[in-house]
């Protein structure tokens, strides 16, 4: 029987563990979220001790295939995957959903960081900071702004005086995002480029209110890592 490991938490590795029925499948989660969804079948959870640490799993535990099916901005993760998957000569596939596209009535600003989106922000801004727990301080400096900032967990203390933590799970509704933005009155959105629709109701929300996205682009995969945004494509690599 084959043996896949899967990286990532993300809807997608979810619904490729559920698919690969007819692989011994290990779903590698990183445990930084509190409670989160399992996948179907082996668990594991914490990281590997860096790349090398990812390497020596793969060969103590025989892997087959590796999937990085991790956020579309855990960098530091795919670097790690791409090169223990060289150490071992596993194959390794990334699995990414597509990114999302600007439709008409839009005002998208896209930028290539999360400081490149702080910097891009006007003064006196109320901004609807949707890029995580983890980003909160690169905005907070700035001090001529306010930010309502949501997050599935709480971030580190202490919180800043112009932020307001939003403590929320998606999927998320278009009429629940636009009454955030009308009840705090709010007039930027800063996310990244995840894609998905778990959480695409705020760019929705935020082309009725006329208001502008700033967008931050993804980081680009490894040098040579194959990738696909298709589950069963995906599945079929794996077991194939």
């Amino acid at each position: 029987m084959r043996r896949v490991l899967i990286l990532g938490g993300t809807a997608e590795a979810r619904a490729l563990a559920a698919s690969l029925t007819g692989a011994h499948v290990v779903s590698s989660l990183a445990g930084r979220v509190t409670d989160p969804r399992l996948p179907a079948g082996e668990v594991r959870l914490g990281g590997f001790g860096g790349a090398e640490g990812l390497a020596a799993w793969l060969r103590e535990n025989r892997i087959d295939r590796l999937v990085d099916a991790t956020h579309p901005f855990a960098e530091r993760m795919s670097a790690h995957a791409a090169h223990a998957a060289r150490a071992t000569g596993v194959p390794l596939l990334a699995l990414r959903r597509p990114g999302w596209a600007e439709e008409d009535g839009d005002d998208w600003r896209r930028v290539p960081s999360l400081p490149a989106a702080a910097g891009a922000l006007p003064r006196g801004a109320r901004v609807f900071l949707t890029t995580g727990r983890r980003s909160i301080p690169v905005f907070a400096a700035r001090a001529d702004a306010w930010f309502l900032a949501r997050s599935v967990d709480p971030p580190e203390p202490p919180v800043p005086s112009n932020v307001e933590v939003l403590l929320a799970r998606g999927p998320y509704t278009v009429d629940g995002e636009r009454a955030l933005l009308r009840e705090h009155r709010l007039d930027v959105l800063v996310t990244k480029d995840s894609g998905g629709a778990m959480t695409r109701a705020k760019l929705t929300a935020a082309r009725d209110a006329g208001i502008p996205v700033i967008m931050v682009d993804r980081p680009p995969l490894p040098e040579g890592v194959q990738a696909t945004g298709d589950v069963a494509a995906a599945a079929a690599w794996a077991q194939g």
